[in-house]
């Protein structure tokens, strides 16, 4: 969660395929070659269940990840359940027996469960939480008491100063002694918790604003210390602390992936994708987990959202298509008031109603994570531009994908490594015949893509 938004959620407090184990859970398969996370933003439990079952598993969705399931503070803005107050599973999401079901239901469909994690501290203000439990700043009956929590009881203020990052409070929200034993092990019985029912992995919020060996500490502490553990830690060129300090840990999500996206897709030359990755001064891609955009940044604006139309729908494409890091698909809902709780209270009744946008599920982008799965490992070949916005690429002997940013149809014949043959160009379900010189010709309309691989060879 970002500090732009905990400080105007705080101002608006201040004013008001699977084998089921018997009597236990269900074990997911491993990962294998699936590492699409679908991030289904503020669902419900019992939502995000039925999109495993018809949508994330028939898709190739590796994993899915959940918004916190710990107990916060009681409103209808979405940032509410970043202000926990207690480690059990009683948000507005949904109980333990509806997480509990949802994750066996996920890992009979063949996905993994990720849960967004809030440790690095707990709510402000004092009043009753989501699951009945008091609590007064500095003070959760049964979890912490004030020793528990850092001695610097200010807002932080100085991204250039470490201690000042790591010790004090996001604004203003009570922030946990990470290097203090008892709170280490506290933690670690909450995410233990929700390994014991089943979950796979954890995104960790607010990862930066805690010393990386903290992290490492408490992971350690893990029933699974090899469970997928994916770390917020927000770049900014000049301050103290590095995403490069959590690599260790496990993955990072790597900002500056989805703000650099925005700024090729709305303002450069996608030409210039030809060497995205490393170069560009982003962490290694076997750590990176990356993104288009997620909640905070889509409210922000600092990367791209469903509002920019077809430029968002490309990135996603791109993103799926490209080999570097781990994607996620952030699916949300439309918004005006960037502090709107979920509507339904997070239940989706059907994807495109209600203000559900369902963005995993959008043909454009579904189609791609069974790409992403078939082309893994494969490098980045056959690359064609136009020096603007048309490009295309080939990942070997495996895919070949063609976007097409401008404002006008592309016909062109592509040079491709492709086995020759029938393919199913899974954008538009037309069928595409590459022939013995591994050519194809296609006419791509303005603002579309084209995507073959060797999994799907009939439409």
């Amino acid at each position: 969660m970002s500090r732009r938004f905990l400080a105007v959620a705080l101002a608006l407090v201040a004013g008001a395929t699977a084998l089921a184990i018997p009597g236990g859970t269900a074990q997911a398969a491993p990962p294998g070659t699936k590492d699409v996370t679908a991030v289904l933003f503020e669902w419900r439990f019992a939502s995000v269940a039925k999109a495993c079952t018809d949508t994330l598993g028939p898709a190739g969705y590796g994993y899915v990840q959940v918004s916190p399931p710990q107990e916060h503070i009681q409103g209808a803005q979405w940032w509410t359940s970043y202000q926990p107050v207690s480690y059990r599973i009683a948000g507005r999401l949904g109980d333990r027996a509806a997480f509990s079901a949802m994750v066996n239901t996920c890992h009979a469909a063949g996905v993994k469960v990720v849960a967004d994690s809030v440790i690095n501290h707990m709510a402000a203000g004092d009043g009753t939480g989501t699951g009945g439990s008091p609590y007064t700043k500095y003070n959760y009956p049964g979890i912490y008491s004030g020793a528990d929590l850092d001695d610097c009881r200010s807002a932080v203020s100085n991204y250039q100063d470490r201690a000042n990052v790591q010790n004090c409070e996001l604004v203003g929200l009570a922030d946990l002694d990470t290097g203090e034993e008892y709170v280490r092990g506290r933690i670690a019985a909450y995410l233990n918790d929700l390994l014991s029912l089943g979950v796979d992995g954890f995104r960790v919020d607010g990862a930066k604003h805690m010393p990386a060996t903290d992290l490492a500490n408490i992971k350690s502490r893990l029933s699974n210390p090899g469970a997928y553990w994916k770390q917020e830690v927000i770049y900014g060129a000049g301050e103290a602390v590095s995403p490069a300090e959590y690599t260790g840990n496990g993955d990072v999500q790597e900002f500056r992936y989805a703000r650099s996206l925005k700024q090729v897709f709305l303002n450069e030359n996608l030409a210039y994708l030809k060497n995205y990755g490393e170069v560009w001064g982003f962490m290694a891609g076997n750590q990176a987990a990356v993104f288009v955009d997620n909640h905070d940044t889509e409210r922000g604006g600092d990367t791209l959202s469903y509002k920019d139309g077809s430029s968002y729908t490309l990135a996603e494409v791109f993103m799926l298509a490209w080999p570097y890091g781990s994607p996620d698909v952030n699916s949300g809902y439309e918004f005006t008031d960037r502090d709107a709780g979920p509507p339904n209270g997070g239940t989706v009744n059907a994807c495109y109603s209600d203000g559900w946008k369902c963005q995993h599920a959008w043909p454009e982008i579904a189609s791609m994570v069974g790409f992403r799965n078939t082309t893994r490992g494969a490098a980045v070949t056959d690359w064609w531009d136009n020096g603007g916005d048309q490009i295309a690429f080939g990942r070997g002997a495996k895919g070949y994908a063609v976007i097409n940013h401008e404002n006008a149809a592309l016909t062109r014949t592509f040079q491709t490594a492709l086995p020759a043959g029938g393919y199913c160009d899974v954008q538009s379900r037309r069928s595409v015949t590459v022939n013995n010189s591994g050519q194809f010709t296609a006419t791509l309309p303005a603002g579309t893509a084209l995507a073959l691989h060797t999994g799907a060879r009939t439409c």
